[in-house]
């Protein structure tokens, strides 16, 4: 799923924060940073794009994915590390490197309708969708492609569910492990085929 970026900058209600540990991501009680993988279409949003940014921040909008929804508003946490992947590209990778800069809060192109994220079932009272503020980190040394990702055996022996195919979540958790590898991996040159 390609999500188109926001260029608001909306009034941000603080959002309850949910029980730590979730058996759904691995993360554990008492973790402090988590990892995440955000995929955008470049031609939509891409690490440009949050590069040129205002403070390099934009809202992380659009997500009509009940499970991502649910990451972002029960898992995330300001800080947690974040993959920025272009999806749909030639080729789709990992770019660069981001953080969740915001507790989630209402996404407000859900009452938009003029937005192509318009949900007329959502009210301001009962919000179904929301969203988390993400920061640019850094831009990888490389693109790191997912065919390189697939065959690489320490990602793939993670089990991760970007590697599996038909895999179109557009936020999913990412164990701390497979982020150093990726950032090993943009660190050396691409291996010849």
């Amino acid at each position: 799923m390609g999500v188109k970026k926001g260029t608001g900058r909306p009034t941000r209600p603080k959002a309850p924060a949910a029980a730590a540990g979730d058996h759904r991501t691995g993360v554990e009680k008492g973790t402090e940073a988590r990892a995440w993988l955000v995929k955008s279409e470049p031609d939509a949003f891409g690490f440009d794009d949050l590069w040129r940014a205002p403070e390099r921040t934009t809202p992380w909008d659009g997500v009509r994915n009940y499970q991502a929804r649910n990451f972002m508003r029960d898992d995330m946490r300001v800080g947690d590390v974040v993959l920025f992947y272009h999806s749909n590209a030639t080729p789709p990778g990992v770019v660069g490197l981001a953080e969740v800069a915001s507790a989630p809060y209402p996404d407000p192109s859900q009452f938009d309708p003029e937005s192509p994220y318009f949900d007329p079932t959502s009210t301001r009272e009962a919000p179904r969708w929301v969203l988390v503020d993400v920061k640019e980190v850094a831009r990888l040394p490389r693109l790191v492609p997912l065919d390189e990702l697939r065959d690489d055996p320490r990602l793939a022996s993670l089990d991760l569910p970007l590697l599996r195919r038909g895999n179109r979540l557009s936020v999913m958790p990412m164990p701390s492990e497979a982020v150093d590898r990726v950032r090993w991996l943009a660190d050396r040159p691409r291996p010849s085929p």
